[in-house]
């Protein structure tokens, strides 16, 4: 009666052992990304409000004559750039934190999919920086010069620096996930859970899910909506049109392996 039991404790054993294994190469993976995150803070964290003085740029230089941004919390002068450093320590460590990753999820891909995955997580890299890039330089100054050119006479514009770093941080997120939209595309129809065609015929219900996205992540305007919403709808037609020419690549290969 003992052997059985034996057994039956070795099997489980050597079950949950590939178990704890792969939880403890995961625990050493996002060690090594909270380590690589830390050295970058703390790089940066000299220069704390140099880049907080380059963030607010964009209100900063369409602010009124004689008007500023102040802190009307006591700690806001620290915190503030503190809380920005950090997120941008994070913004830099994206890579080396996809890395680690994909470098957890690669052993279990097949060959063909890790030969499509890898141009995406690069793809997916530099199209959320380029969300951030086109949330600074294009719709900041917009979005900024709009507020500042409707405020009522006798009102001074004098924007908290603790609000304007949450109000930016959220459309950083906004819009560098809104420019992963052709990657999700692409994975969806290569990937067979829906075609490109069935995509094409939902784009009414697309267009509309994009400006309800924009209209919930941006300030309560039109212009800042249609500028998320607008991009959103181009990468979308975007991602389609490379989801149709891989999923028509695939046929292909599969048809010449068929033969």
């Amino acid at each position: 009666m003992n052997e059985p039991l034996d057994d039956i404790i070795n099997d489980t054993n050597d079950q949950q052992m590939p178990l704890v294994q792969h939880l403890i190469e995961l625990r050493n993976r996002l060690i090594r990304v909270l380590i690589v995150v830390l050295v970058v803070f703390l790089g940066l964290f000299y220069f704390a409000n140099d880049i907080y003085t380059l963030v607010s740029a964009p209100l900063q230089d369409l602010l009124p004559e004689n008007s500023t941004m102040i802190a009307t919390d006591v700690a806001s002068p620290f915190l503030a750039p503190f809380k920005l450093t950090l997120f941008i320590a994070i913004f830099i460590a994206m890579p080396f934190a996809l890395y680690q990753i994909w470098s957890f999820i690669a052993p279990a891909l097949y060959q063909n999919e890790k030969r499509l995955a890898v141009p995406l997580l690069a793809s997916s890299i530099l199209l959320f920086y380029a969300g951030i890039a086109f949330a600074y330089f294009v719709v900041f100054p917009l979005i900024f010069g709009f507020f500042t050119s409707v405020a009522p006479e006798g009102v001074t514009v004098m924007t908290d620096i603790n609000s304007y770093l949450n109000f930016v941080l959220k459309l950083f997120f906004a819009f560098g996930l809104a420019f992963e939209i052709p990657i999700a595309a692409i994975i969806l129809i290569t990937t067979g859970v829906i075609s490109a065609e069935a995509l094409t015929k939902k784009r009414p219900y697309i267009i509309v899910f994009c400006f309800v996205f924009g209209m919930l992540l941006t300030p309560p305007d039109v212009l800042s909506q249609s500028l998320l919403a607008i991009p959103m709808w181009m990468l979308f037609e975007v991602g389609v049109f490379f989801g149709k020419l891989l999923s028509k690549d695939k046929k292909e290969d599969n048809t010449e392996e068929a033969q």
